[in-house]
């Protein structure tokens, strides 16, 4: 997952179709996807959960292969959950420090269950690899 500092994030410019800034209470599955690189999904604050169903939605069930990214209050210990759920990079608030963001990867070097960047669970992918 790639993590960014606040001041290197730039919010979709009016006018370009690659980026989209989704709204929490839209339908992730009715997003038109044609030539959109990037899909923004705000975290109000930590405790509204629904931007992790929609990158699920997007990744998925609808395939999306580009950039979706976490802004808004993002909290290092919750990055792990979002690469799981489909993120594929998150803005930091100011003043978070981002290799205390990416030590967060290091300490879960893996999951028993698939999710939506690697939907085959542990045990089968371990058996084809034998």
């Amino acid at each position: 997952m790639k993590i960014l500092a606040t001041q290197d994030h730039q919010p979709p410019a009016e006018g370009d179709t690659r980026v989209v800034a989704l709204a929490n209470d839209a339908d992730a599955l009715a997003l038109p996807l044609d030539g959109v690189e990037r899909v923004d999904l705000h975290f109000p604050n930590f405790t509204d959960g629904r931007a992790f169903s929609q990158a699920f939605l997007l990744r998925r069930r609808r395939g999306f292969a580009g950039d979706i990214r976490a802004t808004g209050d993002v909290l290092i210990d919750q990055l792990v959950q979002m690469q799981r759920t489909g993120f594929s990079s998150a803005v930091l608030r100011a003043g978070v420090d981002a290799a205390d963001a990416q030590r967060q990867f290091e300490r879960f070097p893996g999951f028993y269950q698939g999710d939506a960047v690697n939907p085959q669970p542990h045990f089968a992918t371990e058996k084809a690899a034998a």
